[in-house]
């Protein structure tokens, strides 16, 4: 149900920090050498041969920038539909792709390796000009402290509709600070940051540490968002999204985005919750047809009084509780609303039949024995009227 429409995609740039220069040959040669199409076969054999972090990042930054070459033809025809799971065997399988699915397999490898890393959703600046098309990026947190990895730009480059490979690790282990430069996430917390730049700054250029802001803790932030849940999480993102200023269509787009999102979690939470108020209203059915059973053979087998109040009231209460939950359920969406309507009326039958029959225990229990055999007729079934 989740359709956020943003266009992600490639582009080629040559930052002022320069070009990384490495000593990953060796990292980067047996990695060469690697031809899987699982992501669990990657990664396991990284972990056999690399025993760092750093090492092993590097790994997966070199396996998903070299082998996966940019998907030109396909740069705006992105399915939106797509699982994080179909973007990564796809990928995998046809070693190409646009930069979420560079982003989507770098987080993946990430993963699986014990690394934690987080796709970022943002936009980008070259030479001086923002770009009209979203991007996709990584971060991972290597011994500590936190980097940013664009695997698509350290991919290589377009000229004239055609994709170039060419390694670029201007784009490998970058400090946050310098990477925003040239890109900037949709959510501030993304920055990684403790003085995070707004949108209208990173338009011109203010990219400098500005200490008259407010302190951001993003490690604590972090750790607090990963907490929290998802309806909480896109709440929060989308708060800070705001905040940070909406610019541009893209973060107009992403901001929408995240609320439809919200509105689509929320209903389908709204629908378990529905969903398990079917379950306990059929399950105090069962139970009110069963005193109903027992009514109608008149009270026998012989139980206490107090069993007797108990297999009346049992039912009455779970009753009451959905009666009570249904009405605090929120949207579940207008396609749903007959449905509600029906139950809504199910419970309240069901409810006021309760209700007599607790009457009537009531009743019946304040009696003497001699008076008490006098009391019984036959009732109906809940939902099954008898002859």
């Amino acid at each position: 149900m989740r359709n956020i429409f943003i266009l992600f995609s490639f582009f080629f740039s040559f930052l002022s920090f320069g070009q990384v220069t490495t000593g990953y040959a060796l990292i980067d040669g047996k990695m060469a050498a690697v031809s899987a199409t699982s992501a669990e076969s990657i990664a396991k054999y990284i972990n056999a041969n690399f025993k760092t972090d750093t090492d092993k990042i590097r790994a997966i930054f070199y396996w998903t920038a070299s082998t996966i070459s940019y998907d030109v033809a396909n740069m705006y025809a992105v399915n939106f539909d797509e699982t994080v799971q179909e973007k990564i065997t796809k990928t995998l399988q046809t070693k190409k792709g646009v930069c979420i699915h560079y982003a989507t397999v770098f987080n993946e490898l990430s993963s699986k390796v014990g690394i934690e890393s987080y796709i970022i959703e943002g936009y980008t600046k070259q030479n001086g000009k923002v770009g009209n098309l979203a991007h996709a990026w990584a971060a991972a947190n290597i011994d500590g402290v936190w980097y940013v990895f664009d695997p698509t730009w350290g991919a290589g480059y377009v000229n004239n509709g055609k994709f170039y490979k060419k390694l670029n690790n201007a784009y490998f282990k970058v400090e946050p600070a310098k990477m925003i430069a040239s890109h900037i996430p949709f959510d501030y917390l993304w920055q990684f940051l403790n003085y995070p730049i707004t949108n209208g700054e990173f338009y011109e250029g203010k990219i400098q540490v500005n200490k008259s802001k407010k302190y951001f803790d993003f490690k604590k932030e972090i750790t607090k968002q990963n907490a929290l849940s998802e309806i909480d999480q896109l709440f929060e993102s989308a708060a800070r999204i705001e905040k940070n200023g909406i610019k541009n269509a893209m973060i107009l787009e992403r901001y929408e985005g995240k609320k439809k999102e919200l509105a689509s979690v929320r209903q389908n939470t709204n629908i378990e919750k529905l969903n398990s108020i079917v379950i306990e209203l059929n399950e105090a059915v069962v139970l009110l047809n069963d005193f109903i059973y027992y009514r109608n053979n008149k009270f026998k087998p012989t139980f206490s009084d107090e069993e007797i109040n108990k297999m009346i009231q049992t039912p009455r209460e779970k009753l009451a509780k959905c009666q009570n939950n249904i009405y605090s359920i929120g949207s579940v969406g207008t396609e749903n609303g007959s449905n509600v309507a029906s139950i809504k009326k199910s419970i309240e039958t069901a409810l006021a039949q309760a209700d007599e029959h607790a009457l009537f225990v009531e009743n019946y229990l304040s009696k003497s024995k001699i008076v008490r055999k006098t009391m019984f007729s036959k009732v109906s079934w809940f939902g099954v009227p008898l002859n």
